[in-house]
């Protein structure tokens, strides 16, 4: 079966972030088919599982301890068919992708730390998270080009609304690299972290979101998801009744208390 690596880590204020990492190192974490299947459902149990709150999604460093995201599908494989090589699929949300884990929509944010090469397939998937932590020596780039290999992880949808078309127009069509400083620079990254440090960091920020009440910060969350697909009544509409689904569950107004009390005064972030 495939090779991944599942930790957990609790933060000092009780949320438990989940570690899932891509363990092919001598491949660069390129995904085959039976690793794709256990990115799938380790994410699926991580989204089922009430007592985590946030997951990263990682590649582990090879023996000299060099880093790399994901380089992509296993070409070795997909070359050789049979049960190693990604499935090319059709299916709408939810299924199995040729990366396992790109047509999910999940309940709860995932972070990707970014070591080394996030290309081609590696790169929808870095797109798939909803915050990228990337090390400042990191790359991106839709390799695949050189290849053949088209995006079908839905590079070709997030990227564009990620970057906007213009960008993404360049990376698709070019395949060219993008270092960590223009990918923030554009909006591919949300944070840099030096090098070696990505999981760290994304643990830190991780930490941050995980200490937020919880049902307001996913139902905002799936808001700003689901519009995409809506018009703009429509839109209004899901954004209130996932607005007063929080206000009903009384998580508002027990935050509304604690402010009262004094708490996140002066714009404070601490929730103690």
């Amino acid at each position: 079966m495939g090779t991944i690596e599942i930790s957990d880590h609790s933060t000092a204020h009780g949320g438990r972030l989940r570690v899932i990492a891509i363990a092919r190192p001598d491949r660069r974490n390129a995904v085959d088919g039976p690793t794709a299947q256990a990115l799938y459902d380790a994410f699926v149990a991580f989204d089922r599982d009430e007592s985590c709150d946030v997951a990263i999604l990682t590649g582990a460093a090879n023996a000299q301890g060099m880093g790399a995201f994901c380089a992509g599908a296993d070409l070795k494989a997909f070359a050789g068919g049979g049960e190693n090589g990604n499935k090319v699929e059709e299916g709408g949300t939810g299924t199995l992708a040729p990366m396992g884990v790109s047509r999910l929509q999940l309940t709860k944010p995932v972070i990707a730390a970014i070591e080394g090469h996030a290309v081609a397939g590696g790169m929808e998937l870095a797109l798939w998270c909803d915050l990228r932590v990337m090390a400042s020596d990191a790359v991106m780039g839709i390799f695949c080009r050189r290849f053949g290999v088209p995006l079908i992880d839905m590079g070709t949808i997030r990227l564009p609304r990620l970057i906007g078309q213009s960008r993404a127009m360049d990376l698709i069509l070019t395949g060219r690299p993008v270092e960590a400083e223009e990918a923030l620079a554009i909006g591919l990254a949300n944070r840099l972290a030096a090098p070696g440090k990505a999981l760290e960091a994304a643990l830190e920020l991780a930490g941050t979101i995980a200490q937020f009440p919880q049902q307001c910060m996913r139902n905002d969350r799936r808001s700003a998801i689901e519009q995409w697909g809506l018009g703009n009544d429509d839109a209004i509409l899901n954004e209130t009744r996932l607005g007063m689904a929080t206000l009903d569950s009384g998580e508002s107004k027990a935050g509304a208390a604690r402010f009262t009390a004094g708490t996140g005064r002066h714009g404070r972030f601490a929730t103690d």
